[in-house]
């Protein structure tokens, strides 16, 4: 076959396009040498783009032989470096490429460039040169090369210079929005994506209607803010717009809902679905285990084996999370043997380590929790001592907590958390003295800690809250049915938890006033202040949720008869009755 290919250009690039596998193609550029039709600029580039994708080092030779290579013989290459662990060299190929008098760079050959500044992750110069030349080049009307431009200042965290070349872009497409969406995702703007696909809905303001990569963005917003309300309305529209059938939508729904801490519905799309693989299962579980609802994960995940899915490592780690948040020690324990025993053909990573000294911390075994790390397989990472910290924290054992604090040093791993999670647990003991010193280190340090925020959705709308909160615009309604509730829990015998307060103050009363005004309680009072009785109340944290708020969310559950759902920086907490779904373990 390879002998007759010199009778015409066209079967011969028909015969490239057909080639899949390296040896053929070697074959074939053999014959290329022997014809002489590798001169050929239009069999050169056919061959050139089969073989890139497949063959990196060979095409690179192959390229290299190249007297007069053509632009597009060029974009080939920078191509396949995108595609590549060694995208640097396509840059390099697109400077080199400038460089020349002729043949002049196309806009492809920007974009592939611009491509390659992406994967590589450390090309911002680079990135920016090609910006200014396409705006010297006049490219500036090619709304698919700007929508790359887009996606690398999207790369590099600059979501205030992506929206500008969004602006920019003249005729903007679902993948130009979907880009921005994806911008405000990666920097943490997730309300802008709300409000960005909520226009994208109505089509206003000339937005075009959203596709099922859309859909994907917008659930994972709304699942990072708790955003239940507008989470449902983007499920009407899937199921609205003929998309309710998309696996990756369906898996990406029971996610959304179990991190809204909605479990009824997640488990609704779950057994509604036709197809279910290992990522769907892993989503339940892992939903289940935040939730509190540790024996359903377990059940789960041996219905997941019996329908004959191999987990992966994210279904072990769901599952010994959920041994651990509804404190299954034995459950977790034989879990962990199973794995380490090779049968789910895996061995433990760091997750799964982690997931079992939070197991053991949380039951108050510290010590076993402290030797199993010493005596792990790889060695321990900043997050397995972070999380055997936490567990001092809860434990008040101030020994064991600096020797951690001793370990993530050694790490240079030690973030400003660390330290709050050290100075709490001297406050809970009343260590005052070591308090007064930890907080001049920090000073001395300039280690700034993460502010604590707690955020709710109303009428689609999320409202965001901090300590001592004065900014929201109906604050004196806000601080009116807070000093309300206090009044109410009182009476039904709640006591503010001054164990909770980390600051020396000089009596139990200041204490219990500094309490009074945490971030949890601004936005549940919220709640109850803008839904009706027996409304459910969803706040979301960043931080860990103190024992005094906790008890706080208990009372406020029976007192008005409410569902009070929180989700702290680990676990959804649910209330209801006077009583937390986590039993009072966490």
């Amino acid at each position: 076959m390879l002998k007759s290919m010199s009778s015409s250009d066209d079967h011969l690039v028909s015969l490239i396009v057909s080639s899949t596998g390296k040896s053929h193609l070697r074959q074939i550029h053999a014959v290329l040498l022997r014809t002489s039709l590798i001169r050929s600029s239009d069999v050169f580039h056919h061959f050139l783009s089969r073989l890139a994708p497949r063959d990196l080092d060979y095409s690179r030779h192959v390229f290299s032989q190249r007297s007069n290579p053509s632009v597009s013989h060029c974009n080939t290459m920078i191509r396949a470096f995108s595609l590549s662990e060694t995208p640097g060299e396509g840059f390099r190929l697109f400077r080199a490429l400038r460089r020349k008098t002729f043949p002049p760079a196309n806009p492809l050959s920007s974009s592939f460039a611009l491509k390659c500044c992406i994967k590589s992750g450390d090309l911002l110069g680079g990135g920016l040169q090609i910006h200014g030349k396409i705006f010297s080049d006049g490219f500036l009307s090619d709304s698919l090369l700007l929508t790359t431009l887009m996606d690398f200042y999207s790369t590099y965290e600059n979501s205030a210079a992506a929206c500008k070349v969004f602006d920019e872009i003249p005729k903007r497409d679902t993948v130009s929005y979907n880009v921005l969406i994806s911008c405000f995702l990666r920097n943490k703007r997730t309300r802008d994506v709300l409000f960005l696909f909520d226009k994208m809905m109505k089509e206003v303001d000339g937005c075009v209607r959203p596709d099922g990569v859309t859909c994907l963005l917008a659930l994972q917003a709304c699942a990072s803010l708790g955003a239940l309300d507008f989470g449902t309305q983007v499920h009407d529209f899937i199921d609205g717009n003929g998309l309710g059938c998309a696996l990756n939508l369906n898996n990406t729904l029971v996610s959304m809902y179990s991190r809204c801490g909605s479990m009824d519905k997640a488990y609704e799309v779950f057994n509604r679905m036709r197809e279910r693989n290992v990522v769907s299962w892993t989503a339940m579980i892992t939903g289940l285990a935040m939730n509190g609802f540790g024996k359903e994960a377990i059940e789960a995940f041996q219905k997941m084996l019996k329908c004959g899915i191999s987990p992966e490592e994210h279904t072990l780690t769901g599952l010994l999370s959920a041994c651990s948040h509804s404190g299954l020690v034995h459950e977790g324990m034989m879990f962990f043997d199973r794995l380490k025993s090779g049968e789910f053909k895996m061995k433990p990573n760091l997750h799964h380590y982690g997931c079992i000294v939070d197991l053991l911390g949380r039951a108050r075994l510290l010590d076993k929790a402290y030797s199993l790390v010493q005596s792990m397989e790889m060695k321990p990472d900043s997050t397995i001592w972070r999380t055997l910290l936490g567990a001092c924290r809860v434990q008040g054992n101030v020994e064991l907590g600096e020797r951690v604090i001793s370990h993530l040093i050694e790490l240079k791993a030690e973030e400003a958390g660390d330290y709050v999670l050290l100075l709490n647990t001297y406050s809970s003991v009343g260590n005052w003295e070591k308090v007064t010193e930890l907080r001049s280190l920090m000073k001395e340090k300039r280690i700034h800690t993460k502010p604590g925020f707690s955020a709710m959705e109303v009428q689609g709308k999320v409202h965001e809250f901090i300590v001592d909160d004065v900014s929201h615009p109906r604050k004196e309604e806000i601080y009116k049915m807070l000093a309300e509730i206090n009044q109410q829990l009182k009476i039904a015998g709640y006591v503010a938890e001054v164990a909770s307060e980390l600051h020396n103050l000089d009596s139990e009363e200041e204490k219990g006033h500094a309490l009074t005004y945490h971030s949890e309680k601004l936005a549940i009072a919220f709640g109850i202040l803008m839904t009706p009785p027996g409304t459910t109340i969803r706040v979301t944290k960043n931080l860990r949720t103190c024992v005094d708020c906790h008890n706080f969310a208990k009372f406020v559950s029976r007192v008005y008869d409410r569902v009070v759902i929180v989700r702290d920086r680990s676990r959804f907490h649910h209330f209801k009755g006077g009583f937390c779904s986590c039993n009072d373990f966490w």
